[in-house]
């Protein structure tokens, strides 16, 4: 079997699709993508290509070092995941080649079903009890919400107490059965982080989420040694070598891309690490049906798993959703705030191709916006 073309969608909301083809007829889909850089993503994709075509497809993790490691200059979100999302379609193939969902090529199921979160509130959180209550109907048993919309570089009281107020307000509707992950974004600096963490504390939230940025990593033991709140990172890190720092500074949970940080290969072995230092895998996971197909393969078949983000109803999704692209949304249903293991070939999905290259016609051109605080100055967003 040899590869004989590969193609990538640009598809709302924010997604990018790449389709791989072989002389036999199985067919591979993969999700490479950084949101607001997607047409960067697609030529790197097409660069990549160039090597894939006449290729055996099912040489994954040879196809993984030389897309990685072939070239000179390595890593970064770009490369990273145009190889992320080459990775998932070439596991897509193998699946289908052998008959077999990835979780099986994986070494087996450790678990029939995943546990997953919901969003609420949005980037500036507003509405959330009524938002908490309506997930909390649809059967899911945990959710996250950003902590705050921007904020100032040292968090003031005021801003601290607004956090509280609003985590408490999530807590009162979930009451302690249920679970409420707050994310940081990384806006509120490393001495405005250690206010809101220990303001939290007595609230019990499942982690929080980037409290510092990514290159602060450096200041990561610290932050973890002065409080009791589990602390998650890794959405904005791309491979082992950039984990193994943070998970020597005491996180909790690693929260690697699946679209970002090299793919279903890369993301396994991120796994495997983390066990190592007893921490818990959540999967960065806000994108489009082939990412959390991915991702839940992952999840069958990883013991240290905790639990999986998915964008059904998320804030960044207009004109289209987690389902709009598949032909078969069971796969998707989630039953008491779980996704059921199934033994779908592959990554367990059909794309619904018609309407992929009908939404690519219009294609998209998201970016993610840009604050300024009150002063005119650069905020993180």
């Amino acid at each position: 079997m040899k590869i004989t073309r590969i193609e990538t969608f640009l598809v709302p909301p924010r997604w990018l699709f790449c389709r791989i083809e072989t002389d036999e007829g199985v067919v591979g889909w993969g999700e490479p993508v950084v949101e607001g850089r997607a047409e960067i993503v697609r030529a790197a994709v097409d660069v990549l290509a160039e090597y894939l075509i006449g290729q055996d497809p099912l040489r994954v993790q040879d196809h993984w070092q030389v897309l990685s490691k072939g070239g000179f200059y390595r890593g970064g979100p770009v490369l990273s995941s145009a190889v992320a999302g080459i990775d998932q379609a070439l596991w897509d193939i193998a699946g289908k080649t052998y008959g077999a969902p990835v979780h099986a090529l994986l070494g087996g199921p450790v678990r029939d079903r995943v546990r997953v979160y919901a969003w609420v509130g949005g980037d500036e959180p507003g509405r959330l009890a009524e938002e908490v209550t309506a997930q909390v109907e649809a059967g899911f048993t945990a959710v996250k919400m950003n902590a705050a919309g921007r904020t100032s570089p040292l968090a003031s009281p005021a801003e601290t107490a607004a956090v509280v107020e609003r985590v408490a307000a999530v807590r009162d509707v979930l009451g302690p059965g249920r679970d409420v992950a707050i994310d940081m974004h990384g806006r509120f600096g490393p001495a405005g982080a250690r206010r809101v963490l220990h303001a939290i504390e007595p609230l019990h939230p499942l982690f929080v989420e980037e409290p510092l940025l990514p290159e602060q990593g450096h200041l990561l033991p610290a932050l973890t040694a002065a409080t009791c709140v589990p602390i998650a990172t890794g959405e904005r890190l791309y491979g082992r070598a950039d984990f193994l720092p943070v998970l020597t500074a005491g996180i909790a949970v690693a929260q690697p891309d699946l679209s970002h940080a090299g793919g279903i290969s890369e993301v396994h072995r991120i796994g495997s690490l983390a066990d190592t230092f007893g921490v818990q895998l959540a999967p960065h996971c806000p994108l489009g049906p082939i990412a959390l197909a991915a991702s839940l393969q992952i999840a069958f078949a990883t013991p240290n798993f905790l639990i999986q983000e998915q964008s059904r109803g998320i804030h960044y999704n207009k004109d289209a959703d987690l389902l709009s692209y598949v032909v078969d949304t069971e796969p998707f249903r989630f039953d008491a705030g779980h996704a059921r293991r199934t033994a779908l070939p592959g990554l367990g999905i059909t794309v619904d191709e018609n309407a992929v290259r009908a939404a690519d016609r219009s294609g998209h051109a998201w970016r993610n916006p840009v604050w300024r605080h009150d002063d005119g100055s650069f905020a993180e967003w």
